[in-house]
């Protein structure tokens, strides 16, 4: 005859009690949420590539080319046109935004660009114009100027405010996004180098070497280039601390 079966084993550990744990997905959050066109910030970043265009073809023909086109404000200009050229594209065929570190580098130089002139030329003595002897209507000069250095620069913001997703600007891009000016700078001191007898060897006046010595001007781009920094420091905080924008809407396959 058998003996019983006890109903507890004292001798065997008890199992623990474990939720089962989710394994890590290497696939991003993004890729698994549908994507929708957003015609509205689509034809806006068009209509504000174009805008940049014309005020760039304008300058252009109303002075030299080779001296316009070496302007900080007129090279920003382009790169918005671009920027804003590529992510209507993105918008209008439902496609994930450029990366941030590209929109962010495009609205800062736009924005300082803006700031330089309104804070340091606007008030310039002799009067700082980018088109030496303008040729064609007394207006198209001054409409040019005011859409480079003030209808873009608030556009932008706008677009980025208003129809662009949040926290997608990050601090380390900050230092990356002055190499572009310290290249500038090289360019415009090896340019007036290269001048030496020509009235517009130095493209703004606070970085004429010729006037101020080396001494002012490196103070000068110094003063500009932290300048640079604390509005990039600046404009990825409030990326990181503004609400979102986009509204998604489930019923639909459009959103602003």
């Amino acid at each position: 005859m058998t003996a019983p079966i006890p109903r507890d084993i004292p001798d065997l550990p008890a199992l623990p009690r474990t939720r089962p744990r989710l394994l890590p997905s290497a696939v991003p959050a993004r890729a698994v949420v549908p994507l929708v066109r957003r015609p509205v910030a689509a034809a806006y970043r068009l209509t504000l590539a174009l805008v940049a265009t014309g005020a760039v073809l304008v300058e252009i023909l109303l002075g030299s080319p080779a001296r316009v086109l070496g302007y900080f404000a007129i090279q920003s200009a382009v790169v918005l046109a671009v920027v804003m050229l590529a992510s209507a594209r993105r918008a209008w065929f439902a496609r994930h935004p450029l990366p941030g570190a590209v929109t962010g580098a495009a609205l800062l130089y736009i924005v300082m660009a803006a700031l330089v002139h309104h804070l340091l030329l606007a008030d310039a003595t002799p009067r700082f114009s980018m088109t030496t002897t303008p040729a064609g209507p007394s207006w198209l000069a001054p409409l040019a100027d005011h859409t480079l250095h003030t209808v873009l620069p608030v556009a932008a913001l706008l677009d980025w405010l208003l129809l662009s997703p949040p926290a997608r600007m990050h601090l380390r891009r900050a230092a990356t996004w002055l190499l572009y000016p310290l290249a500038y700078l090289a360019f415009t001191l090896a340019r007036g180098e290269l001048l030496p007898g020509s009235p517009s060897r130095y493209l703004y006046p606070f970085l004429d070497v010729a006037r101020h010595g080396y001494r002012s001007v490196l103070a000068n781009a110094l003063l500009v280039g932290l300048s640079f920094y604390a509005l990039a420091v600046l404009l990825v905080a409030l990326d990181h601390a503004r609400p979102n924008p986009v509204r998604r809407h489930s019923k639909t396959g459009f959103r602003l």
